[in-house]
Formats: structure tokens, sequence, C-alpha cells
């Protein structure tokens, strides 16, 4: 199973009806990283309203940029946190 993890958009790849294009990264950042996220199929639209579910593939890049910074992180003495994602009651139900 993915993590659910939070974005600013549930448009699919192209965002703005474009399906399969993905955004210059020069004229929406946001919209840019979204539509790599979806063509590249790290992650998907989840039915939580502004989530996405991480696949496994995009679960193996996070695995290996994560650790590094787990390192630095604890190294400097912090520590690190996840938060869940808080999933209305009503979505569990269906």
């Amino acid at each position: 199973l993915g993590r659910a993890m939070c974005a600013k958009s549930e448009k699919g790849a192209g965002g703005k009806g474009d399906k399969g294009k993905i955004t210059k990264r020069e004229t929406d950042y946001s919209q840019w990283y979204l539509d790599v996220l979806a063509a590249s199929e790290l992650a998907e639209p989840s039915p939580v309203k502004g989530c996405m579910v991480i696949r496994p593939w995009g679960m193996g890049v996070w695995d290996l940029v994560r650790a590094p910074l787990e390192a630095k992180i604890k190294g400097a003495g912090a520590q690190n946190a996840y938060f869940p994602v808080l999933i209305p009651l009503s979505n569990l139900e269906k």
C-alpha cells in the first residue's frame, strides 16, 4: 500500500486539460511538480481531497531521499516527526 501525501491539486498530468503534457516549470512550478509525479507514476490522486497516494516506486525514491536527510536531522540533535493525514469519517464509512 502507498502512503498518502498532501498535494495542492488533484489535476492529472498537464493539469489544465492537457492530459499527458507536462506544464513548464517556469510557468507554474507547483503544477509542473504534480505533472511530473503523474507522468512518472510515482503517485496518484487519492479519494481524499487534496491528497495523493505514493506508489511503490515513489516510496523507493522517498526511502533513498529520506535516509541521508534523517541522518542530518539526527546529527543536528533534532528529531523528525510524521503527522497523520486527517481523513473524514465519512470517507472511511464508504
